[in-house]
Order: C-alpha cells, then structure tokens, then sequence
C-alpha cells in the first residue's frame, strides 16, 4: 500500500489568502494564538486518495486485506481470475485494492460495487467503494455508501472520517467540520478525525491549529501512516512559522 504525502499537499489548489470558508473552520479549543491565519506556504503538490481500511474499534489498528505482491502480473492474475469466478468476495476486494492503489478509480468502483453485491454490508466495502466513487467526482453516491457503512457500524471512525472529508470537498464546510468534532466528541481517540481536522485547518489557514490536530494524530497513532504523513506535514509548517 502507498503511504500518505504530506497533507500539506492539499493547499496546491488553494492559492495564497484567506479561503472565503474559514468562518466555519473552528478550532475544537481556541488557541490564542491561532485566531489569525497565516499566509500560505508556496509550497504544495496534490494529494491522491488512499484506500480505506477500516475498523469498528477506535483506537485499534485498521484492518488491512491480505498482502499482494505489487506487480503487474499480480493484477493480470487477479483480473483473471476475477473474470473467470466473479463471485469470490476476497479476490473482488483484493482487486479493488489494488486497483485503487493504482489509481484506477473507476475500476475500483465497479469491483467493489460487485464485492457488495457478494457480500452485503460489509464496511470495508463500503468505505472503499466511496472512496472510489469520491474520487471520480460522484460525491453524492460516496456519500450514500458512508451512510451505509455508518448504519452497519456506528463506531467505524474511518467511515465518518470519510463522509466527512467528502462533505468538505462539496464544499459544506459547517456540516463536515460539525461531524468531526461529533466524531472526536463520542471517540477521543479517533486518530483519523484529528488528521482530517488538521487538513481542514491547513486549509483556512489556521497553521498553528493544524499543528495541534496534526501532534494528536502522532501521539494516538504513531505508526499509523496518517501520523507519518502528519509529522512531514508538522515539520515544514513549523518551519514555514518560524520564518515568518
């Protein structure tokens, strides 16, 4: 599996100045010190969307499908066999993995849309099929599948993680920012709310509130790859403020 860049990648699109949104971007604990935002570093460069692997146990490490040698001829393999028995939900999601490691989202999408019709209701399915469907500009359709993984299980942080960041890409600001403090409120411990909060301050521009969101991240999951992605992200906003 690929690891995360560093979120601060996501300000690529951005531009220098203040987003018109960070009226709703708040800090979950006011930081004096981070009332004002900071201009924006030059430097970014764009973030792809990961698989999903999830787990409806907070704090616990997410579950990952079975290892795969990363090689084309482990793909064509698969896409065989998929081809020649559709009806395997490990390989179905096997393949789907893989072709979102690769990039090919809407690939990934019609696997995963089959794997739920093997085997319905099953959250990492679920996730992963948003995941694909966000990232070929169908928000509303990812959206209804997060619901649905969220119904199956209520506390798949991952799944709200997800829905919320979607929410934030439409542009509904309020309503994704709104979801993740819910989230942290109900599991402090929920890594990845704090990781997609620090995007979102990366965002507005609120750097020092980022930092903060991006520091709980490292402490509640150091080996995660959220938290590797976060420290890369920490260093070069740190280094950005001490320069100002």
């Amino acid at each position: 599996m690929k690891r995360f860049v560093p979120v601060l990648a996501v300000l690529a699109l951005l531009g220098a100045g203040l987003p018109a949104h960070a009226a709703d971007v708040k800090p979950v604990k006011p930081d004096p010190e981070s009332t004002q935002a900071e201009a924006k570093p030059a430097k970014a460069a764009k973030t792809a969307a990961k698989p999903a692997k999830t787990d409806a146990k907070p704090g616990k490490s997410d579950i990952k499908p079975a290892a795969l040698p990363a090689t084309t001829d482990s793909l064509g393999l698969l896409e065989r066999a998929v081809a020649r028995d559709s009806s395997k939900f490990d390989n179905l999601y096997r393949l789907g993995i893989m072709y979102l490691d690769r990039e090919k989202n809407p690939e990934a999408a019609r696997v995963f849309a089959k794997a739920n019709q093997v085997r319905p209701k099953n959250v990492k399915v679920l996730v992963n099929l948003g995941v694909a469907l966000d990232n070929i500009n169908q928000p509303l359709e990812a959206q209804n599948y997060y619901r649905q993984a969220i119904t199956v299980a209520p506390m798949d942080s991952l799944a709200t993680c997800r829905y919320a960041t979607s929410l934030y890409a439409q542009g509904k600001f309020s309503d994704a920012m709104q979801m993740l403090r819910d989230l942290i409120a109900k599991q402090p411990r929920s890594h990845c709310a704090y990781f997609t909060m620090g995007v979102a301050f990366a965002d507005a521009g609120l750097y020092r509130d980022a930092i903060r969101m991006w520091k709980k991240v490292v402490e509640l999951a150091p080996a995660s790859a959220e938290a590797q992605s976060a420290k890369e992200s920490i260093d070069v906003l740190e280094r950005f403020l001490a320069g100002q």
